[in-house]
């Protein structure tokens, strides 16, 4: 943006938000090492040791608790591998989230599914009596729950209704790796946990994802679905040989599996999480406080029982879609960079429900999209400083007033913006 662009009151903020932390040194040196020695692949069907994925998959399952973890492309994957596992065929319904984001729907669809969507509440998590509803009245024996930007759920609750009901529970943890209820980990309340690696989480490999399970068979399956090549012997957390001779000979390869030098780059860094958390609820407690300022804003009440990792932030905006367009654009001209859940257009990466045609989002109401049309989105770079969080309260504040007072009228602005979500 050209200086002539920029507010006239002199606030301007400017930074990268989306820039992530560097790759820990260490880390270089094993990627750089394995580039050297040319062992990519994810198996080596000679030599010594174990590959990278299965030194990864032992630690960070150690690291939650959990009996297994298999190391895969993408969290979308891992989705996608848990519901084959736990028998979703085609044209099966799944229950999953109405506030999520497109990689989860993309599984159920990947599968041949069809999402059937839960409502969402005003703070942002699952509505637990649309849940209740819906399985008692759908045919779903799957419910795939969206810790969506970190909010989680009532998981004592979600756990005891899918019990009741026989519905297996895949926790889609994209957003809250490191994170807990009541004590409990995300990825652990249910039959199966998925988590991500992309730069904009907890971890960074670029690109990975990290399925969880206590469950035999679940885990020999997606062994074999992500592309063992029947070395699953190459595994150091797997289930015993004779429950891979159940499934061996009729689970096909989907090679989906992560390669050496992602899992390289992610080892390091598990025992980076408590620090990093610790940051990032400081960054977020002060925006928290600031962010509260601004008229027309409002922040969700975190439960005593959530033990959350906020990489983002999101907060309610009680003005029409023009008050909100005008709020976007004074944020732009003060140079932060502010999504909306609620565009009309799915734009940078942000969308709705009402954006994926190729399937009919049925709703008990329109609670789901009330609440979406006013969630605004921010992301929280791990270095942001106590002045820079000062400055966003500030920026926000300011663009809050002008847009209540002078609202614009494009359903939604166009943004150069090109990072992931």
């Amino acid at each position: 943006m050209n200086e002539g662009s920029r507010s006239s009151d002199g606030l301007w903020f400017g930074k990268d938000m989306s820039q992530a932390e560097p790759i820990p040194e260490q880390t270089i040196e094993r990627a750089v090492e394995l580039m050297r020695s040319g062992r990519l692949h994810r198996y080596g069907e000679q030599g010594d040791g174990f590959p990278e994925p299965s030194l990864l998959e032992e630690e960070f399952a150690a690291y939650l608790g959990s009996r297994y973890c298999v190391a895969v492309s993408s969290c979308g994957a891992a989705m996608f591998l848990a519901l084959k596992a736990l028998g979703v065929k085609p044209g099966d319904d799944v229950l999953t989230s109405s506030f999520t984001l497109a990689p989860v729907p993309g599984a159920i669809a990947h599968a041949g599914a069809r999402p059937v969507l839960v409502a969402t509440r005003a703070d942002f998590t699952t509505d637990l009596e649309d849940l209740a509803d819906k399985l008692r009245t759908s045919k779903a024996r799957v419910l795939l729950l969206s810790h969506m930007r970190g909010h989680v759920t009532d998981m004592e609750v979600v756990q005891d209704l899918c019990h009741r009901h026989g519905v297996a529970l895949v926790e889609d943890c994209a957003h809250t790796m490191g994170a807990s209820w009541d004590g409990r980990p995300t990825g652990t309340w249910g039959r199966v946990g998925c988590f991500s690696t992309q730069t904009y989480k907890h971890i960074n490999s670029g690109e990975g994802g990290l399925l969880v399970t206590d469950d035999d068979d679940v885990a020999a399956q997606v062994i074999l679905m992500s592309g063992c090549y029947m070395m699953y012997d190459q595994h150091r957390c797997k289930p015993p040989v004779e429950v891979f001779d159940r499934w061996k000979y009729i689970t096909p390869n989907f090679s989906m599996r992560m390669s050496n030098l992602a899992a390289a780059l992610l080892r390091p860094q598990i025992e980076l999480l408590p620090e990093r958390s610790a940051r990032w609820n400081r960054i977020y407690a002060r925006l928290e406080v600031e962010l509260a300022k601004a008229p027309n804003v409002s922040l969700p009440r975190r439960h005593p029982k959530e033990a959350f990792v906020p990489s983002s932030i999101q907060f309610s905006l009680a003005l029409e879609p023009a008050g909100i367009e005008r709020f976007l654009q004074e944020c732009q001209l003060r140079g932060l960079y502010v999504k909306w859940f609620g565009c009309p257009e799915p734009t940078a990466f942000t969308s709705n429900y009402s954006h994926w045609h190729y399937f009919k989002a049925e709703l008990a109401s329109d609670q789901s999209m009330s609440v979406l049309r006013h969630l605004m989105d921010l992301r929280l770079p791990i270095n942001l400083t106590e002045a820079e969080c000062d400055l966003i309260g500030r920026i926000v504040t300011a663009a809050a007033i002008v847009a209540a007072r002078e609202p614009s009228h494009p359903l939604c602005i166009s943004t150069s913006e090109t990072e992931q979500p």
